[in-house]
């Protein structure tokens, strides 16, 4: 199969890469989408956006179908592919090996955002899908009426535990320190919520269930020592993010733990090479902060092909 080349490739489409793309087909580029599931990334899995302007309050599927509409605009294309290696040539280009094909650019943009963390404690791949959730828009619809726990103490905690008591009988939020580290926003929600209830100062240490579906979680209290069994249909799981950087790390632009490394202008160790959005080191992680990214990716991609010519 002939390798397809593009001007500039954008690998993840979500907010950021659909911005990135959106610039740089604006400037009349060549691009090319590659995402290895449906575009939006993680606004997919989330019930409602409060804080991105222009919006009082959106549904993030809705809002990522806003942002492919607009990054589509100007003749960027989407393709699926799980991107499996990516190679620079002597000359700079970009091999972009995937399972659907390969492409090559001089103008890499790298997208792919972060992924959920696992527990990493028994019961939890066994049960993955059968009672153990990563999505609570996504799955909540199974725990009608039930109770269920959600494990972590930030914003996703909070937010997908909040969704699920329109859903669950009760809603356990089990955290390992004795206060949230979500918003104060969320959690004055969250304490007001009258099917929201407290573990604090607790890690889970088992998940159990019958062979077929989840039905409790073993619990260990870090103050106190004390062992103990919370009874459950659900466990919802939001205690953090690992970037999605694996085909990447070759190049030597990430940190220990896989974060990718740019400057102000999104621009990697690597000539042509930009990185933005969750997969990158940096201190916030928001719609609004991917957006902004990719803008600012997009138009030093841009900037990065015109020096070729000089």
């Amino acid at each position: 199969m002939a390798v397809k080349k593009y001007d500039v490739i954008v690998i993840g489409a979500g907010p950021g890469g659909m911005t990135a793309a959106l610039y740089a087909s604006r400037a009349n580029l060549s691009v090319l989408m590659l995402d290895r599931g449906i575009y939006g990334g993680q606004m997919n899995n989330t019930a409602e956006v409060e804080n991105y302007p222009g919006f009082k309050s959106i549904l993030g599927p809705d809002l990522a179908k806003e942002m492919y509409a607009s990054a589509t605009q100007f003749s960027a294309e989407f393709a699926y592919g799980n991107v499996e290696t990516v190679t620079v040539a002597e000359d700079g280009m970009k091999i972009v090996k995937t399972d659907n094909g390969d492409f090559a650019t001089q103008a890499l943009i790298i997208a792919t955002g972060s992924q959920y963390k696992k527990l990493q404690v028994p019961g939890e791949k066994e049960y993955s899908g059968r009672g153990v959730s990563y999505c609570a828009v996504c799955d909540g619809a199974f725990f009608r009426n039930q109770d269920v726990v959600v494990v972590g103490g930030g914003d996703s905690a909070i937010e997908e535990g909040a969704y699920l008591t329109q859903l669950a009988s009760e809603v356990d939020v089990i955290h390992r320190r004795d206060q949230l580290r979500a918003q104060k926003i969320l959690q004055d929600r969250a304490f007001a919520n009258e099917k929201m209830k407290f573990t604090w100062d607790t890690i889970v240490t088992e998940i159990v269930g019958d062979g077929k579906k989840v039905t409790k979680v073993k619990t260990h209290n870090k103050k106190t020592g004390e062992d103990s069994e919370i009874a459950t249909h659900g466990v919802f799981i939001y205690v953090g993010l690992l970037p999605v950087s694996g085909p990447f790390q070759q190049l030597g632009i990430t940190d220990e733990a896989g974060w990718i490394i740019t400057d102000e202008k999104m621009a990697t160790s690597v000539p042509g090479v930009f990185a933005l959005g969750d997969v990158r080191k940096k201190e916030l992680r928001q719609i609004t902060t991917a957006v902004g990214d990719g803008g600012i990716a997009g138009q030093n991609a841009y900037n990065y092909l015109e020096s070729l010519k000089d």
